[in-house]
């Protein structure tokens, strides 16, 4: 049990300190290229999101998972997907070339037939080392992770600020995510110390894919809907306003989506450890998302209250139409980590198939939605968004409930007083921002502020009711402290 515990606190400090770093050269890059490129730019990049995401769900086949949850995989495992993941990439990659002067037409952009097939190439980058990262999240190597992550994100990105500075354009985007993406393939061959061998093994194939494959179409479900805005945005609007989408889709991922991640990587070979102990599991589960949602309840909602001077000291005016888009994603970022954990149990449980069942489900509910909320403009759009993530956290809780006697209800009991401080102290935050507007104060001293407010009063808030989040937090830290010194 100690054993585990101090994987638990290895991984999640260098899984963090991953997250950290990067959210922060990714910030501050985002912050630069957005003053330099125009929102039309970004728009064109939002366009073809989709079908490298999608490639990269089909190449992948949920079969680094399987290879995960496997109690000792072999070589052979390890190989046989390797090779798997490397001819569908590149088949793949076929399809979406060739598909090149269809996907410009239909959004009546022909700079886009090149950009794709350029773009496109980072099916076969991620495949080829997409093994070799399964086998260190594996053994919870995640600092060998950071110390390839973090200076391949340094290195594209400084590159995509000088194209974007030497007049490249959106080139500048394509090149910045490739090379970032070569480089971190050349680090996993080197750091990993695992080459594959000439095996094919059909029927641990077959094993792995009987399992991964669900999660396939899961994942592939969830990433054509999860674009589908951006899909119908493209189609029927203009790239600006596809720009507008995507920049503030992408805010909103930095503090939410990336710290869920990264936590997922932690977590899902964590529970997959105690996947036969119901006890431990929920207890595991119930803690990490309490602590979880302790930080990202007040983050969301002090962003949304905050997002107009934050969009125009970082970005300039020309940004803010982006504001009420921002501001309505960041309702559906407060519920992110629930969804998670919730889906991660099923993973862990092998079930799969309730996984791609459950998301079918969902997005019935999506395409409804949309088919609604379209014709009402984006603001309609994407507040049939927050109903759909209402509706799908209550999908997504119904069987991991069940196979932990933990009920969506009783998940809510537990985060309602996070939910409620939080909301509370980022009202009195936007209270403060309209008031330092009324005298004209600048935007960084408001943003300054008003972050001081809202962190003061919510921690405050948090030691008078007795949160635990905190002593856990600082448990977690202490912890890797007292375990680095000890070395």
């Amino acid at each position: 049990m100690a054993s585990l515990r101090n994987k638990a606190v290895s991984g999640i400090f260098w899984t963090f300190s991953q997250l950290f770093s990067i959210q922060a050269i990714i910030f501050v890059v985002s912050t630069i290229l957005a003053r330099v490129l125009s929102p039309s730019e970004f728009g064109i990049i939002g366009m073809i999101t989709v079908f490298n995401a999608v490639g990269i769900s089909l190449m992948d086949s949920g079969m680094t998972s399987s290879l995960i949850r496997t109690p000792n995989p072999t070589h052979r495992d390890f190989s046989t997907v390797f090779f798997f993941n490397i001819a569908v990439s590149v088949f793949i990659y076929a399809i979406i070339f060739f598909s090149a002067p269809f996907i410009a037409e239909f959004y009546n952009q022909p700079i886009l037939k090149d950009i794709v097939r350029v773009y496109c190439l980072s099916f076969v980058l991620n495949a080829s080392f997409a093994t070799q990262k399964a086998r260190l999240t594996k053994d919870m190597k995640f600092k060998t992770q950071m110390t390839i992550t973090v200076p391949s994100v340094i290195v594209s990105s400084i590159l995509g600020i000088f194209l974007a500075y030497s007049g490249f354009g959106v080139w500048s985007l394509v090149f910045m995510q490739l090379s970032q993406i070569l480089l971190n393939s050349v680090q996993y061959w080197i750091r990993s110390k695992w080459v594959p061998s000439l095996v094919w093994d059909k029927q641990l194939l077959k094993t792995h894919f009987n399992f991964g494959y669900k999660l396939t179409l899961s994942g592939l479900l969830n990433t054509i809907f999860s674009n589908i805005y951006q899909i119908v945005i493209g189609k029927m609007f203009s790239p600006m306003l596809v720009g507008y989408y995507t920049h503030s889709s992408r805010m909103k991922k930095i503090p939410i989506q990336n710290l869920s991640n990264a936590l997922d990587r932690v977590t899902y070979p964590l529970f997959a450890s105690v996947q036969d102990d119901n006890v431990r599991l929920k207890k595991m589960y119930k803690e990490l998302m309490c602590m979880v949602f302790f930080v990202v309840a007040p983050l969301m909602l002090t962003l949304m209250a905050l997002a107009e001077p934050i969009f125009r000291f970082l970005f300039t005016e020309k940004w803010l139409p982006a504001v009420p888009f921002f501001q309505i994603m960041c309702i559906t970022g407060v519920l992110y980590p629930i969804h998670s954990y919730n889906l991660n149990i099923l993973k862990v449980k092998g079930r799969s198939d309730l996984f791609f069942k459950l998301e079918v489900y969902k997005k019935i509910v999506t395409v409804v939605l949309l088919l609604i909320t379209v014709r009402h403009g984006i603001a309609a759009m994407l507040w049939g968004q927050v109903a759909s993530s209402v509706i799908a956290l209550i999908i997504n809780s119904y069987y991991s409930g069940k196979f932990l006697s933990y009920p969506l209800g009783e998940q809510l009991k537990n985060v309602a007083p996070i939910l409620i401080v939080a909301a509370f102290s980022a009202g009195v935050t936007y209270a403060m921002n309209l008031l330092l507007k009324s005298y004209q104060a600048s935007d960084i001293l408001t943003i300054i502020a008003c972050c001081i407010l809202c962190v003061l009063m919510y921690l405050g808030i948090s030691v008078l009711l007795k949160f635990p989040y905190l002593a856990q937090i600082k448990s977690l830290i202490l912890n890797r402290k007292n375990r680095k010194k000890k070395k």
